[in-house]
């Protein structure tokens, strides 16, 4: 498999007046993940946001392969998987429908079949149904998270993705995203928790 890689370059991060952080250089290649950590209000948010594409640094550059994220956004955004913290579902629809949307997206596309198998190993299977404003928060996460099993994305980039999951989900998630680096994928996630997952470096902004 080629083997692909994110770099960063003197990246600097402004908020307003403040400086979040500023000369940041790093690299991530396949079978890898980092682990960003940090105060809270420390800028890992920001960081993740703009590593997705979603906003822009003051000054540096990030790399995918040779090329920036930002000369051609519409293949990067192919290759990556973003789950911010803060995503949110259409509380009206039902997991199963919430997930067909996300895929129709993506531009992935999923037979129900693989939507419901994805919902299952999350441990959702019953509540497929359900519409989402009756799942606890820890179910809207694993209804969330089950995208990562739709979306043959090459790079993850994860925003505190073991929030409001029980000692269970965190296990399954953990041996998912192990899974990813094994098979040459990348990820990149915040998280106040120690991961135990091989091919990972810890980043503290």
């Amino acid at each position: 498999m080629h083997s692909l890689s994110l770099s960063v370059r003197s990246l600097t991060c402004v908020r307003g007046e403040r400086t979040l952080f500023t000369n940041l250089d790093l690299q991530v290649t396949s079978g890898e993940w980092l682990h960003i950590r940090g105060e809270n209000g420390i800028g890992k948010t920001s960081l993740l946001r703009i590593l997705a594409g979603l906003s822009k640094p003051a000054t540096g550059e990030i790399l995918w392969g040779n090329q920036s994220i930002f000369e051609d956004p519409s293949q990067y955004h192919r290759d990556l998987l973003f789950l911010g913290h803060r995503d949110s579902l259409k509380e009206d629809l039902t997991a199963f429908e919430n997930l067909s949307i996300a895929t129709a997206l993506d531009g992935v596309a999923v037979s129900d079949k693989e939507i419901l198998q994805s919902l299952h190993r999350f441990g959702l299977r019953g509540r497929e149904e359900l519409p989402v404003n009756c799942l606890s928060a820890g179910q809207k996460r694993r209804v969330l998270l089950a995208r990562l099993l739709l979306r043959k994305a090459k790079l993850w980039i994860l925003d505190e993705p073991f929030n409001a999951l029980d000692v269970n989900a965190v296990e399954m998630l953990s041996k998912l995203i192990a899974e990813h680096i094994a098979n040459d994928g990348i990820a990149i996630l915040t998280s106040h928790q120690t991961i135990s997952i091989a091919g990972g470096r810890v980043v503290q902004l």
